[in-house]
């Protein structure tokens, strides 16, 4: 079993990074090598922009390549409770936000021909219990009126045709959602910033940032850079940057882990008795599980496992065994199968789960994806794009408040309270 992203371990290694020290001047400089950067580079770049781009790792290797590699439609709550927070103008605008945001991606892969393995292949919400199928099943119906008709719902009879399980009681069918390999789609988004003028360095973490008279000094551990503006698209891995460069987003964004096992490749038989209906699928309950078939046939199986902000090889082998019980629970054929890959990262949470996007301490940022970044941060990369050049019309999360979370500076002391809280929730439910 490798501890490693299947994502990272199975696609190429990006090659176009800068070779030299940081340095020069530019028109924006973008913080963050994941989807959302890589996407606000292109954009800029494709548009004239002198742009540069800080990788700490190298591109990909926060969450957009250690994601379960699900773009589901629709949001981290329910739509009813989404409309009950923020009103309905606001929830209905968040909700079309994550529909073109897989509409973008699917562009910009033909646009740039990224080999990526994308398909619109639906997503089947389940229900873990009995208890919760009212609630799906409302949900579902108010989504299928107000923003999205190509929804509906299944009763436990019609899914054995999709999941070979006895564990759910029905399940909402989304079928704008679809899936991609997140590996490859990072590579060739990072490809495609670099063909249209991007500097792109790798390794290049960012220590320090002073305003000057005309702008922003970047430095790095490879050099300085100076910026007339700036981008933070670091989210999770905002709070782990310490100092003053992200401050602020250190004091909002919750670290939280996700861990994930990819099973050996399937044969056809274990994908008819498992998957046949080969969607993404996501259960019901607070600390659940999101599970899809990999281009190469695997199990790809993830959830919270343990509430803990470490992602290393201890913690990541520990949640593996959590997830490995958890799989034996929802697929018993699948009991003794091998694990190949387990990994883990870091989801950046808000205290309320909705993303935020707009200008602050000098920098304009998307951020707080809370779970759903994978299909929302290819938009907000052009919505930073748009915000740097001085348009904000585009921006579905524009003058939303962003409060700082209490005696949160980075390290989320109260995760484990938390796990005992929804997991309670989830026993009564």
């Amino acid at each position: 079993m490798k501890f490693a992203s299947y994502w990272h371990d199975t696609a190429p290694v990006f090659d176009g990074a800068q070779t030299g020290p940081v340095g020069g001047n530019f028109d924006v400089a973008v913080i963050g090598g994941g989807f959302t950067g890589l996407n606000a580079a292109r954009k800029l770049a494709r548009g004239g922009a002198r742009v540069a781009l800080l990788e700490a790792a190298h591109v990909g290797a926060g969450g957009s390549g250690r994601n379960g590699g699900h773009l589901n439609n629709g949001m981290a709550h329910g739509y009813a409770a989404a409309k009950a927070e923020l009103g309905a103008d606001r929830a209905h605008a968040l909700y079309r936000a994550y529909d073109r945001s897989i509409d973008l991606i699917e562009d910009v892969i033909a646009e740039e021909g990224i080999a990526c393995d994308f398909r619109r292949s639906g997503k089947l919400k389940l229900a873990s219990k009995p208890s919760h199928v009212d609630a799906l099943r409302a949900n579902q119906e108010l989504v299928a009126r107000e923003v999205d008709p190509e929804t509906r719902w299944l009763d436990r009879t019609e899914l054995s045709s999709e999941i070979g399980s006895d564990a759910f009681h029905g399940a909402a069918l989304f079928e704008k959602s679809a899936m991609m390999h997140m590996g490859r789609y990072v590579t060739g988004l990072a490809g495609a910033a670099a063909r249209h003028g991007a500097a792109i360095w790798e390794d290049a973490a960012v220590t320090g940032r002073e305003k000057t008279g005309g702008g922003w000094r970047l430095r790095t551990s490879k050099g300085a850079l100076h910026a007339d503006r700036v981008i933070a698209a670091t989210d999770a891995y905002s709070a782990q940057t310490r100092g003053a460069p992200l401050g602020h987003f250190r004091k909002r964004i919750i670290a939280m882990g996700s861990f994930i096992i990819a099973t050996r490749p399937l044969s056809d038989a274990e994908i008819a008795a498992t998957l046949p209906g080969d969607r993404n699928y996501v259960t019901s309950l607070n600390i659940g599980n999101y599970f899809r078939l990999s281009p190469d046939r695997r199990l790809i199986l993830g959830g919270r496992a343990r509430f803990s902000a470490r992602s290393d090889q201890g913690s990541d082998a520990k949640s593996g065994e959590i997830l490995r019980a958890r799989m034996a629970e929802i697929f018993p054929q699948l009991a003794d199968t091998e694990i190949d890959y387990c990994w883990g990262g870091l989801v950046g949470m808000t205290r309320d789960r909705f993303p935020r996007a707009g200008e602050a301490d000098g920098m304009f940022y998307a951020m707080g994806y809370s779970g759903h970044g994978a299909q929302l941060s290819t938009l907000m990369g052009e919505v930073l794009a748009d915000l740097a050049l001085g348009r904000r019309d585009t921006n579905p999360l524009d003058g939303m408040d962003w409060p700082a979370v209490p005696a949160l500076n980075g390290k989320p002391w109260f995760l484990p309270l938390a796990g005992l809280w929804f997991g309670l929730k989830d026993r009564l439910s």
